[in-house]
């Protein structure tokens, strides 16, 4: 019996024949439809796989991530009271997990293109969980600060791993859809974790946000075992290049650290240099490495990719930031209580997660790199607004300067993520979804350079009172000016993919 089934041209697997043959004698494993035959090579792809367990499986992690940053942030307080931890120390609690998430999100990214994507983000929830159990049970703050460096591994095993399995899962035409979905559960988890998280912490403790994180997990980690049996691992067999992995996470160590601390010590400058000068160093070597962490060919070869990658961190730089000058100004210039600004904060994550899906449900009807261009023209709009915010800017103003931004980047997010994931061929997923991420961070890190190096000059080192009000939104605006300049940048980029 020979079965043939035809693969449309825009599946993206294969360059060979779209024709399919299988015989009774060749019929494929369990838990697989197909079996794939390809100039000589069988290869198979696993399609047994429920999309509905898959979308909720990875939104229910990628949930689960930015609600524990934001909730935990919220927790420090009450941390550091019961723990007689100190400023830096708290502080440490926050930067050790987003220095765990930087170092591995690439490494991971490759780490699942070979030995299966399904794997690593299985075993990731578990690392996530595992360590959230544990962060419940902290008996000190160097305890907590552990755990959470370990429960950033687990962060970055799902991150860079969640967006390619959703690629895999879903075709070309439903892509948008699901991301957009995916980037509405990291915005709702952004937006629950203060409340949520501050009710839960007012009631209860603490402890209890760490216990929330428990069942949450493990009913992710079964829901993974049960429902997601395919695999995904394009590039099998290929070794890892710990020598370039190594060599970027000193980098961004050296960054991370040498950005946190600009305007508190002049030797920052130096690490500052440092990590640039190591990135520099690692794309030389991912350059000349037959099996890279990084493929540089992705960007050399590759516009699309290129471009929608620069876009991506350009406009995190431009609009990470945005929150914290938003909420100093509502509290030191307009005067509300902390409970009251993260009530108008609120508006913009709020609209990023209801708006995502929809854009990324347009970007499957339309070119998704016009929805993403037109997203970061609607950032760019917000942030040209802003910079003429003033002490008596009303809060009518301010609403719908968040709903614009919310819009912006929910039309940016989903649709500038579809582009670059299918730019690529599928043996590259991963890697791309861990360059996204980095890019993130990358981004994030800029945005407080900016903001560091702003407040140094103008602030000059005072803290924000009624007198020194002028200058802090002299600050203010200067740095949304550069922001809004930086989304220019970031249309000029996005324009550019367009080009054929």
């Amino acid at each position: 019996m020979l079965l043939t089934r035809s693969l449309p041209d825009n599946h993206g697997l294969f360059s060979g024949s779209p024709i399919l043959k299988m015989d009774k004698k060749s019929l494929p494993p369990a838990g697989c439809h197909y079996f794939f035959v390809n100039q000589g090579k069988s290869v198979v792809i696993q399609q047994n796989v429920s999309r509905g367990a898959t979308l909720f499986a990875v939104g229910t992690a990628s949930f689960l991530m930015p609600f524990m940053l934001s909730g935990v942030g919220v927790a420090l307080p009450s941390i550091g009271r019961e723990l007689s931890a100190s400023a830096i120390q708290l502080s440490l609690v926050e930067t050790a997990y987003m220095l765990s998430v930087s170092i591995f999100m690439l490494t991971m990214g490759r780490l699942g293109d070979i030995h299966g994507r399904r794997r690593i983000f299985h075993w990731g929830i578990a690392v996530f969980t595992l360590m959230g159990g544990l962060l419940s049970q902290a008996w000190s703050i160097q305890a907590i600060i552990g755990f959470r460096f370990l429960q950033g591994i687990g962060g970055a095993m799902i991150a860079a791993t969640g967006m390619a399995i959703v690629v895999s899962v879903f075709p070309p035409e439903q892509r948008g859809k699901a991301l957009g979905i995916i980037v509405a559960c990291v915005y709702a988890g952004l937006s629950c974790g203060p409340f949520i998280g501050g009710a839960m912490i007012t009631a209860l403790g603490w402890r209890s946000l760490f216990y929330l994180c428990v069942p949450l997990g493990v009913g992710s980690f079964f829901l993974v075992s049960r429902k997601l049996r395919g695999e995904w691992a394009d590039a099998k067999g290929e070794p890892f290049d710990w020598k370039g992995a190594s060599l970027y996470a000193c980098a961004i160590v050296l960054l991370i650290f040498g950005a946190a601390n600009l305007g508190h010590a002049w030797w920052s400058w130096g690490l500052v240099s440092a990590g640039i000068a190591g990135l520099c160093m690692f794309v030389t070597l991912e350059a000349h490495t037959k099996y890279p962490v990084l493929n540089v060919g992705l960007f050399r070869n590759n516009r699309v990719f290129a471009l929608s990658s620069l876009a991506a961190l350009l406009n995190y730089a431009a609009t990470f930031g945005v929150t914290f000058f938003f909420s100093l100004y509502l509290q030191f210039v307009k005067g509300m209580t902390p409970q009251q600004a993260g009530a108008v904060l609120i508006v913009q994550p709020v609209a990023q997660a209801l708006f995502s899906p929809l854009c990324g449900r347009l970007s499957d009807r339309y070119s998704a790199a016009w929805v993403a261009t037109g997203g970061m023209a609607l950032c760019a709009a917000g942030l040209g607004i802003s910079v003429a915010i003033s002490a008596s800017t009303s809060l009518t103003v301010l609403v719908a300067i968040f709903l614009l931004l919310g819009l912006g980047f929910a039309l940016f997010s989903s649709p500038n993520m579809s582009v670059i994931m299918g730019s690529v061929t599928p043996r590259y997923l991963g890697v791309a979804s861990g360059l996204v991420g980095s890019m993130r961070t990358l981004g994030m890190m800029t945005s407080m350079t900016i903001i560091t190096v702003l407040l140094s000059v103008f602030m000059k080192g005072h803290a924000i009172t009624f007198e020194t009000q002028t200058d802090f939104l002299l600050t203010m605006r200067a740095a949304l000016a550069c922001f809004c300049l930086l989304c220019g940048g970031g249309i000029l980029c996005s324009i550019g993919r367009l080009r054929r």
